[in-house]
């Protein structure tokens, strides 16, 4: 389990973050999303270790990254944006180099390389440099790496940019197959159509601060679906009836209702007739999490 507990951090006079906080329990994906700048990297970072904040802390399944580094670095599994390793290496070779810092033998070093390379579906390259893989190879290296010690937390950092179609499944499936191993894992991400397909819950950040913490669930019924109407006449009159069925905006004579939970469309459309409006166009929109999320921005900007 990671919790992030009220975590600042500024460089120089740019406040990076300021009061984050944010729970992954076992056995739950978590999906970090937001803007570019908004501090996704810098939290992913203290949480590994990799830098301290100002205040606050990070306890990982109990301990704390400020007073016990090395247990918590043992703890989890990163894995970068962009991997850098020592390219002019074979994978299996630096794989062995690496493996010694977690006190394994040469012989124990090289049959988990063997394991953990054949599970990221790199067998047939373990023979070959760094310098040749791939940037999508090289994340797939970096995860076999960081699973040396089994770590119960995974944490992927925009792990999914610059892949092809099959690597972005194959670290899909890999996500599942670490939920289903009751692993807590952590992945921030630009691909918000994943982050709704993998993540149970989601934490909002913008400019540093989280603007909100929804499961997936609670997203799906607070983000409303959206009917467009374009009617040819009654503007005002249709304006009026469908204030009853959710929020509406309007203009030119195209009217936008975010309905209500609950409501059914052919209810509205069956109103409308009956009121002798004449409907152009009628079509549904499904909102999505990314219209969420820009929403929640648009909240957060009004504080």
């Amino acid at each position: 389990m990671i919790e992030v507990k009220n975590v600042s951090k500024s460089f120089g006079k740019a406040r990076v973050l300021s009061d984050v906080s944010f729970n992954v329990g076992n056995g739950e994906v978590v999906g970090y999303v937001g803007l570019n700048g908004a501090g996704k990297t810098t939290t992913i970072r203290i949480i590994v270790g990799v830098l301290n904040p100002d205040s606050g802390d990070v306890i990982v399944d109990g301990y704390s990254v400020l007073r016990d580094k090395r247990r918590t670095s043992e703890r989890v599994g990163w894995v970068p944006e962009l991997p850098i390793f020592e390219t002019e290496f074979k994978a299996l070779d630096y794989f062995v180099y690496l493996a010694g810092y977690h006190g394994l033998s040469r012989s124990e070093a090289i049959k988990l390389g063997k394991e953990l390379l054949s599970r990221m579906g790199l067998e047939d390259a373990m023979d070959k440099r760094l310098s040749e893989y791939s940037q999508g190879t090289k994340k797939r290296f970096a995860l076999a790496v960081s699973l040396i010690s089994n770590p119960p937390n995974i944490v992927f950092d925009e792990v999914l940019n610059g892949l092809d179609p099959q690597g972005i499944a194959f670290f899909r499936e890999l996500t599942h197959e670490f939920k289903r191993e009751n692993k807590a894992v952590l992945f921030s991400s630009h691909i918000l159509k994943e982050v709704e397909q993998l993540a149970d819950k989601v934490v909002f950040i913008h400019k540093g601060r989280i603007i909100g913490i929804y499961t997936v669930e609670e997203i799906t019924r607070l983000a409303k679906p959206s009917l467009k109407i374009r009617v040819s006449s009654n503007l005002e009159e249709a304006v009026k009836i469908l204030s009853n069925y959710g929020e509406v905006v309007a203009g030119d004579m195209e009217i936008t209702i975010k309905i209500n939970h609950g409501v059914n469309p052919e209810e509205i459309m069956g109103e409308l007739v009956k009121r002798n409006i004449g409907v152009k166009e009628f079509r549904s929109e499904e909102r999505d999490l990314e219209t969420f999320f820009f929403e929640l921005i648009k909240e957060a900007e009004k504080r």
